[in-house]
């Protein structure tokens, strides 16, 4: 795609910038991209004032960070607080990584902050920055429902209204389907679709979870035993929650659902988040280290978004590491980003742990973690989360795609 095709939904924009040289480069850029409308501001002050006075906001902001007056982050906040909806880019001649903490910061303003570009700006950088801007992926990261009722999610558990979905796991080496992670899915009559983040913490707030992680292992597994019977032998990840770590009959009850569906131990993989395990550590412990005797995996999941992922490598039998999305995509861009993700695989590595990467949603994501040696892939590059129907057909497209994902 060209930057033209590109921008041919925008209409007007505005660039925010001090130097009168950058402002024409910039706006004789947008203007050559048939931008009918381009607004220059010297800073954010009058910004402010300029959007103030249009009669409706500009598709597009470009945004200088260093601005006399009110400068680019300072504008960014006084943008958040106006609830503005235009997408934005960071504009700079400063470091990447500088640029990366201001993109960071307009994203959890909730502004759509489309990226970063250094400056002079040129059509090629434009045009290929709009080409990754976000989209469906991006939505359901930041999917919000309305608040949800516990009464209606005890009944939905208890009528078997809570759906399944599968998110393959993909081996980087081969591109072969090693598992996949269990997700729960609610369809609601009224409110549609909700998402897992909306009702997960109103189920362990009301004492549904056990109910719940018990619903969905039980689907999951019974799927994965209809998959080996099709000769498809695939390990099944389920989500875990701390709360229930404090129950030593959970070791029996996963045994038993296991036993029931006749998956070996090793094709059931218990994911734990590890900002959430420091709760009645001595009985989560217990409870750990008995499923992993019995032949459990266990997985440390969303690694480094907490504070004690050293301490609870040491103390726990995981036997996985999974790395958070917030390492993993984009990290081909930020140098801070790489140095993390390479440290955590080879830490992993040299713990003898497997290591899947969440969050790859690009080529550039997949032929990093490919570069540093990671074991397991989990994106939307690959797949999005699935019912078991769409499985095989899936399975079908991979194969075709395989041998360009290992070119």
């Amino acid at each position: 795609m060209t930057a033209s095709a590109a921008l041919q939904a925008i209409d007007s924009v505005l660039i925010v910038d001090d130097s009168c040289i950058q402002r024409g480069i910039g706006a004789a850029l947008c203007r050559a991209l048939r931008i009918s409308e381009v607004h220059e501001a010297e800073d954010g002050v009058a910004a402010l004032a300029l959007l103030d006075s249009l009669p409706a906001p500009p598709d597009l902001l470009i945004v200088d960070l260093e601005m006399p007056k009110m400068d680019g982050p300072e504008l960014l906040s006084a943008l958040s607080t106006r609830h503005l909806r235009s997408p934005v880019i960071v504009a700079s001649s400063r470091e990447s990584s500088l640029r990366h903490s201001v993109e960071d910061m307009g994203t959890a303003l909730g502004l759509r902050i489309l990226g970063s570009l250094p400056k002079p700006l040129t059509e090629a950088s434009l045009g290929a920055l709009l080409q990754r801007q976000p989209g469906s992926a991006g939505a359901e990261h930041s999917l919000k429902a309305a608040p949800v009722d516990p009464h209606a999610l005890r009944t939905a558990i208890e009528h078997d209204e809570i759906r399944v979905f599968y998110h393959p796991q993909v081996e980087v080496g081969s591109c072969r389907v090693r598992g996949l992670e269990a997700l729960a899915r609610w369809h609601h009559p009224v409110q549609g679709w909700i998402p897992p983040d909306a009702f997960v913490p109103v189920a362990e707030q009301h004492g549904l979870i056990h109910a719940l992680t018990l619903r969905v292992m039980e689907q999951a597994m019974a799927q994965t035993a209809r998959w080996a019977q099709q000769g498809l032998d695939l390990s099944i990840a389920v989500n875990v929650s701390p709360l229930l770590l404090d129950r030593p009959e959970l070791v029996q009850e996963i045994s038993e659902l296991q036993r029931k569906y006749q998956l070996r131990a090793g094709q059931v993989v218990l994911e734990v988040t590890e900002s959430t395990l420091l709760r009645e550590l001595a009985v989560a412990l217990g409870v750990l280290t008995r499923l992993r005797l019995r032949g459990f995996r266990l997985s440390l999941d969303d690694y480094g978004t907490g504070f004690s992922s050293m301490q609870q490598l040491a103390r726990i039998p995981f036997t996985e590491l999974k790395v958070d999305r917030s390492f993993v995509h984009g990290a081909s861009e930020r140098e801070s980003l790489q140095v993390i993700l390479r440290s955590a695989l080879d830490m992993a590595n040299e713990l003898g742990l497997e290591t899947v990467a969440e969050g790859v949603e690009s080529v550039r994501d997949w032929q990093l973690i490919r570069e540093y040696g990671c074991t397991l892939a989990q994106g939307w590059l690959l797949a999005k989360a699935m019912p078991a129907a769409d499985f095989e057909p899936w399975l079908q497209q991979l194969r075709s795609a395989r041998a360009e994902l290992l070119a």
